[in-house]
Order: structure tokens, then sequence, then C-alpha cells
């Protein structure tokens, strides 16, 4: 077993590296999940009449989900929770694109029937299960999206609510390559073997090639971390641990 090293708490944080990575890593996620507010604002208010709603009506939304892709986004869209439709018991309204100008976006269609054997029973997944049951926005991953891109992806939502009651998340799917290619020179600049982690403490990106994307950081318990609230923090040996602004992302800086 690794032992976990003992971190201590940073009051000063401009003592601290890492100010230009946390900075532009907490305004990318903020951009994010900006270009879901109008999907967001659209889902609500076609969901607003408890059982008013039918799957028919989710194309009234795709304006808004086709104008959320580009920059980073390379797919969005609105996913229900079950029976929050009056007619149908799951709802799925997704587009994806490759960011180029001249390939229009593509709607992504899975399997809402349950008795099907390609069902995907997207509410076992945890960019749906976290904001269902937190009620708060997520990013989930990195993982691998086999179900569209075979890439690894982060994927942005938000829970929407009908009133009290959660009726589905929006969200948006961004390539870990792109979101790397966007914050490599600031991690390079550092100096020292850098990385942005997820809560569970698994790597986003790395300026090393000893932490690989999706590998996890064992030596220190970044989940405990975030449960005792996040703050800065050093280990003896002069490793950082940093939260990038209100995201739910790590900055580690090793010694």
């Amino acid at each position: 077993m690794t032992p976990h090293h003992e971190v201590s708490i940073v009051t000063d944080t401009s003592a601290l590296p890492g100010d230009d990575v946390v900075t532009q890593v907490s305004a990318l996620v903020e951009e994010i999940f900006a270009r879901l507010k109008p999907v967001l604002a659209a889902a609500e208010a076609l969901l607003a009449e408890p059982g008013g709603s039918t799957a028919d009506a989710l194309p009234g939304i795709r304006p808004q989900v086709i104008d959320a892709l580009g920059g980073l986004v390379v797919g969005a869209g609105f996913v229900s929770a079950p029976n929050a439709l009056a007619d149908q018991e799951f709802g799925f309204e997704w587009w994806t694109s490759c960011g180029t100008e001249d390939e229009k976006p593509e709607q992504l269609f899975i399997s809402l029937d349950p008795e099907s054997p390609n069902f995907l029973d997207y509410t076992r997944q945890s960019w749906f299960t976290v904001p269902r049951d937190s009620g708060r926005r997520h990013i989930n991953g990195p993982y691998v999206d086999y179900l569209c891109t075979d890439e690894y992806t982060l994927t942005f939502t938000v829970p929407v609510t009908r009133g009290e009651e959660f009726v589905g998340i929006v969200g948006a799917d961004v390539y870990v390559r792109e979101f790397e290619r966007t914050v490599s020179r600031r991690l390079r600049a550092l100096g020292r073997a850098a990385a942005l982690l997820n809560a569970q403490g698994r790597v986003i990106v790395s300026n090393s090639v000893r932490q690989a994307t999706g590998s996890l950081v064992r030596e220190i318990d970044v989940p405990a971390w975030w449960a005792a609230g996040a703050e800065p923090r050093t280990t003896p040996g002069g490793t950082i641990l940093r939260r990038c602004g209100d995201s739910p992302i790590t900055l580690l800086v090793t010694a």
C-alpha cells in the first residue's frame, strides 16, 4: 500500500506557484458552463408544466443546443429524468460537432427502449447521477467516450428542475486533448511536474509522461482533501494542492 503524505493548509496562496494555471482553468470551466445557460433556460421552459411536455417537443431546445457547440465544446444537449416527459419514459436530445466550419452538427441517437439489447441506461452514469443527487453542476471524467467518439472526454452537466423536482440534465462534452492543448503552455511554464486532477485524484492532463491522462494519483489522498474543504495545501516535501476556482479540478504541483 502506498502511504499518503501529510499535508498542511496554506493561508497565503501568493506564495504558491500556479496562479496562472488556476486562473486559466477556472475561466475555461466557467466559459463552458456559461454556454449551457441558454440550453438550461430552454429546457426548464419546455418542462415547466408538470406532465405537459412530450418527446416530440424536445426539438424545441435544438437551437440553443446547436449554439452551445463551438470552442472547446464538441457535444451538447439535454437528457431527461425517467418519466419527466408525458409520453415517454426516457428523453435524449444531444448533438455533436467536430468543430470545423464546413461540417454540420450531427444528432446522436441511442436506444431508449429498456427491452433492447442496445439500451443505454444513462440514469446509472455519474454525469447524470451526481447533479441529480447533489443538485449542483458537475464535471465528469476523464473517461473514454465509447458511445460517441472513443476519445478521452470531460462532460460538464447541470441539473434541470421543475419547481423542486429533478427532471434531467443539460450537458457539454469537451475533448481532453483540446483541453490539454489550451492549458499545456502554462503547465510547462511551472518548471516542475504538474497535473490537473478530478475530485477523485485522476489525472486529466499533466506536463509529465509519468502522469498519463486517466491514471490515479495515490501518494496523496485527493478525495479526503476535497472532503475536508479543498483548502490550498502543501506536503513537507513541497508538493502542492490547489483548487481551480469554483471548479472540481485540482492543480497538483510535485516537488
